[in-house]
């Protein structure tokens, strides 16, 4: 007998306008797993597995494989985490939408070369193949920005210091009429976007990140026709730039990813003016250190960072790293603490860190879900160690 609220595998199917065959393959490949099994073997879904579904369908649309959609989309229902997977979903599709326009273009002007040369030009062959074949290149942008999305979330939700992280760097590094600045990493443009109205009319910012996602949607957050913003995507140890032009550079949390942490050092005092100020933030050894303790009692096994970023550069050993490169340093503090009363937005945390979380907790979700639910019942604390260092000559 069919259990109250559920559907069989075939009315799933059919109010889906699938194939009993495609859902009964999700389910052996693990994608979507049914609500309900029945003693008899017999499976059930709900409506809830709908948003499920639409995140896969979605995805294979796009072109991406099985694989891909299984680390892609998570199974939880809570209509907070619906309504982020579909707010990046649909910065997917845009995303989709533009390298198509490339596509188009570029095919355009094959076709009219080929018309006036009789001839192929095989470097603009080459590029119609990179051009489709990208969708690798969306996966990691897509994964990457719900990281981001995840860890923002996480603190507005919950900090208790209710100026902001944004709101407070801008006030502190108080940017200037006339100023020419450099943000480094620049991500989705938040730094700006937040404290849009409180900018100067005359500055002119260069934002940088190495990633054309972030770029992407620095410019959607920000408007592409403000002439204030220029947009440029390089890596902070190669700085495109003449010496001594910039009045101010920002690197907020990114110092701790680089690869040659001198070369990004010296390419920074390089394209600082000698009167300038260099702003990085970064974290300290307490940062959110109760998260790590929480997935531990869960699994002994789960490490969230394989290497620990305050180790490579943090607030306990800043000064020593920088000390080279500027003689007066000071640490900048954000007093602030997270309270945290709901599970779903401290597990899309967890997920988004960069370490072996996934391989341990996926397979056991729901048990994984309701042991971090008893956790935050009665509100969750979490430390925050965070803040900036100011370096002058």
């Amino acid at each position: 007998m069919k259990p109250a609220g559920y559907y069989t595998s075939g009315q799933f199917a059919k109010m889906a306008h699938i194939s009993v065959r495609t859902v009964r393959f999700y389910d052996k490949q693990d994608i979507l797993k049914p609500s309900y099994v029945s003693p008899a073997g017999s499976r059930f879904y709900t409506d809830q597995d709908f948003a499920r579904l639409q995140q896969i369908l979605l995805l294979k649309y796009l072109g991406f494989s099985l694989e891909d959609i299984k680390e892609m989309t998570i199974d939880d229902t809570d209509y907070r985490f619906t309504l982020n997977s579909l707010s990046l979903q649909q910065k997917l599709v845009r995303d989709r939408i533009e390298q198509l326009k490339l596509v188009e273009t570029a095919i355009e002007d094959t076709t009219r070369e080929i018309r006036k040369n009789h001839s192929v030009n095989w470097s603009h062959m080459l590029d119609l193949i990179h051009l489709t074949g990208m969708e690798k290149s969306l996966k990691g942008q897509y994964l990457n920005s719900r990281n981001i999305s995840d860890r923002i979330r996480l603190h507005s939700l919950y900090s208790r210091n209710k100026e902001g992280w944004f709101p407070w760097l801008f006030r502190m590094y108080r940017p200037g009429e006339g100023m020419k600045i450099l943000e480094l990493g620049c991500g989705d443009g938040s730094l700006w976007s937040q404290n849009r109205e409180k900018l100067p009319g005359n500055l002119s910012l260069t934002l940088s990140d190495i990633s054309q996602g972030m770029l992407r949607d620095a410019k959607r957050n920000l408007g592409g026709e403000d002439p204030r913003f220029d947009f440029q995507a390089f890596d902070c140890q190669n700085i495109p730039f003449s010496s001594e032009t910039f009045d101010m550079i920002i690197a907020d949390h990114v110092l701790f990813y680089c690869r040659d942490l001198d070369k990004a050092l010296q390419e920074i005092k390089r394209v600082l003016k000698p009167e300038g100020v260099f702003f990085c933030s970064a974290y300290g050894a307490r940062h959110m250190e109760e998260i790590s303790r929480l997935v531990q009692d869960f699994d002994s096994r789960i490490i969230l960072s394989a290497d620990k970023l305050y180790e490579k550069f943090g607030k306990e050993n800043g000064p020593s790293i920088l000390g080279p490169y500027f003689s007066k340093i000071e640490w900048h503090s954000y007093e602030d603490s997270l309270l945290v009363t709901q599970a779903e937005p401290l597990i899309a945390y967890i997920l988004s860190c960069h370490g072996n979380q996934n391989q341990y907790i996926l397979d056991r979700y729901k048990e994984f879900r309701s042991f971090v639910s008893k956790k935050t019942a009665e509100g969750f604390y979490i430390t925050k160690d965070a803040g900036f260092f100011s370096c002058k000559n």
